[in-house]
């Protein structure tokens, strides 16, 4: 198979990912209960994957990653835990259903007011549009790095900053770029950063977590065994455990650990420069085939390693299915969990996406081109 679905979650992971799954299910207990050495190797592990993040998102308190199962978990412990009645909260057109969802269930349920800045058919933020959603009362705003999509980075910096002067918080969600753009916390305004392990961190799935940079914390979503203070009845006000409640995914963590491992040997900025130097050629490619569309792109800050393609006599769906069925290629078509992204570039029938990961190879990318020219020619 040519695996073109790493936007969804990577396929291909390091070899020692695995290894590290396997051996921890053979010799964990439960990290942070106990003192025997299985309940240590684990709590061991854990931590060691919890200072691997914090490096590699230049957090200088590790204590400060907090786990969850995903992403999705990670922004919904944000967007619940501060969100109150009478509170203003902006998104973007180009957030994750992980986003709208809890969003519009806060308006619902709690009367919050939501204010969804606009993206332009290019994919870009529409940046003017953004600064004038501002309330006195905006508490929160949940940023996407990059479009899950079209692969539209957004000026994440430049949109903190807007956003602390007026006084509220900010929440990153970076699923698409963890692992593929740096990130540092240290030289950033953002407030709380969100990530998975499953796609570009190389890690199982059933791992994510926010880094919770700044000082103030969300309610604790859940609440329940930590560990620690056991003969408190109320959630240990520390990090990490604060956020943590309940046994950790420690075998997940044990590959995450090692995925994270492998970016930093690796190089962060060699897989940023193989991915962009991928998408750019898939890019070009694209444009030279009759009836083959790129959607998107049109960020000022550039693209992360994904490429959304329409065409004008096959829709996304079938073109996803022969693909998949003639030529071995995986890719993703629909909706992608973006509704008003589609809406923004006016492509509500759905794209077929493509996504690369560093062992994706320009072979991999002149196959697929070679088969979509087949296709479209039949």
């Amino acid at each position: 198979m040519i695996y073109l679905d790493n936007a969804a979650t990577t396929l291909v992971k390091p070899p020692q990912v695995a290894r590290a799954v396997q051996e921890a299910l053979q010799h964990f207990g439960g990290a942070g209960r106990s003192v025997h050495s299985a309940s240590l190797s684990a709590d061991e592990t854990v931590y060691e994957c919890r200072i691997a993040l914090a490096r590699l998102f230049g957090e200088q308190h590790p204590e400060r990653v907090c786990f969850a199962l995903n992403i999705t978990q990670a922004l919904n412990m944000v967007i619940a835990g501060f969100l109150r009645t009478g509170d203003h909260v902006i998104t973007t057109a180009a957030a994750h259903n992980s986003v709208l969802r809890p969003v519009f269930a806060m308006r619902d349920t709690r009367c919050v007011e939501v204010s969804v800045v606009p993206v332009l058919p290019t994919g870009e933020l529409n940046y003017k549009a953004y600064e004038q959603a501002f309330k006195k009362n905006t508490r929160l705003v949940v940023l996407p790095h990059a479009s899950n999509v079209t692969g539209d980075v957004y000026d994440i910096d430049a949109l903190s900053a807007i956003a602390h002067k007026h006084g509220a918080l900010v929440c990153v969600d970076a699923a698409q770029t963890a692992g593929v753009l740096a990130l540092n916390l240290a030289d950033s305004n953002i407030d709380f950063l969100a990530f998975t392990g499953h796609k570009s961190l190389y890690g199982p799935q059933g791992t994510g977590g926010l880094v919770c940079h700044a000082d103030v914390l969300p309610d604790a979503l859940f609440e329940g065994g930590t560990g620690t203070r056991s003969f408190s009845l109320r959630q240990p006000h520390v990090m990490p455990e604060y956020l943590e409640a309940g046994t950790l995914n420690a075998h997940g963590l044990a590959g995450l650990r090692e995925g994270v491992r492998f970016i930093e040997q690796r190089g962060g900025s060699a897989i940023e420069a193989h991915i962009s130097q991928l998408a750019r050629a898939f890019r070009a490619g694209i444009s030279s085939v009759d009836k083959l569309h790129c959607v998107g792109g049109g960020s000022a800050c550039g693209t992360c390693g994904i490429v959304a393609v329409t065409c004008d006599t096959i829709d996304a769906s079938t073109l996803a299915f022969q693909l998949s069925q003639n030529y071995d290629i995986a890719t993703r078509a629909g909706a992608h969990c973006a509704p008003l992204m589609h809406k923004a570039l006016g492509v509500a029938n759905g794209i077929v996406r493509f996504s690369f990961s560093s062992f994706t190879s320009q072979d991999d990318i002149n196959a697929a081109l070679r088969a979509l020219r087949s296709i479209v020619a039949e």
